[in-house]
């Protein structure tokens, strides 16, 4: 699903733009980018949860796609402007040692399906497992603050800025690719698996023109208060790299 989604926004991206040099030529406007009334941006970053003990995620393989919407607001003739935006957080958590996200029966009973938590449980097959991973899909609504050095010329200009980013849970569910009889397999299954379902963080880019270098800290736990893996309390750390389509 994230290939297709950035197979889309990059198509959309270069349809606009060249949308956008065929109407330049045209009315012989200054060259920069698009009149547009907001920005879609494209986040590409690495996620790194706290608690790995728990988790057992691998770096490289826990990816986060987010495509994003921003409305611009320039406050005044100032240097400041206000972001607020909309779209989709689409977030890859990659697990090591052959184990996959799975339930076990509470304290209370072996039967309570109330008190079933998730744990990290070793996968039946390991022995052919290739891949085994958790999909936390959100639609995310960022908001930002905004200083650029020359407001006037966005696209080439330094910018730094702060914000919050409060998402909804969507979608949610493991993925186990391994061989069988000689052939590739996958298995879903689709649970919410004691995920929050709202989650809300801290945003920060550093950047020039349509390039920004960005961080994210989730300060609201990835699971329900006490239903994480073994009871532990996850939060997650993003950080990558932005890039302002236009």
């Amino acid at each position: 699903m994230i290939k297709k989604v950035l197979f889309f926004a990059l198509l959309s991206s270069i349809s606009l733009h060249a949308l956008s040099q065929s109407d330049t030529k045209v009315t012989e406007k200054k060259k920069g980018r698009p009149n547009i009334p907001g920005t879609f941006a494209i986040d590409l970053g690495f996620n790194f949860p706290t608690e790995e003990k728990n988790f057992y995620t691998n770096a490289f393989g826990s990816r986060t796609l987010n495509i994003y919407y921003y409305y611009d607001h320039q406050i005044g003739n100032s240097h400041f402007s206000l972001h607020p935006g909309i779209g989709l957080g689409l977030e890859r958590y990659k697990f090591n040692n052959d184990r996959t996200l799975g339930y076990i029966a509470g304290p209370n009973s072996p039967f309570d399906t109330l008190s079933m938590i998730p744990v990290m449980d070793v996968v039946p097959f390991s022995n052919s497992i290739k891949k085994t991973g958790l999909i936390t899909n959100y639609v995310d609504v960022p908001f930002e603050v905004r200083f650029s050095g020359n407001p006037e010329d966005p696209a080439r200009s330094f910018k730094i800025s702060l914000g919050f980013k409060f998402g909804v849970l969507y979608e949610s569910f493991t993925k186990i690719k391994y061989r069988e009889n000689g052939e590739t397999k996958k298995l879903k299954d689709k649970e919410n698996f004691e995920l929050n379902p709202i989650r809300y963080g801290a945003l920060f880019r550093v950047g020039f023109g349509g390039f920004s270098l960005y961080a994210n800290y989730t300060i609201s736990p990835l699971f329900k208060s006490g239903k994480g893996p073994d009871g532990a309390k996850i939060n997650n750390f993003t950080a990558g790299l932005t890039l302002a389509v236009f």
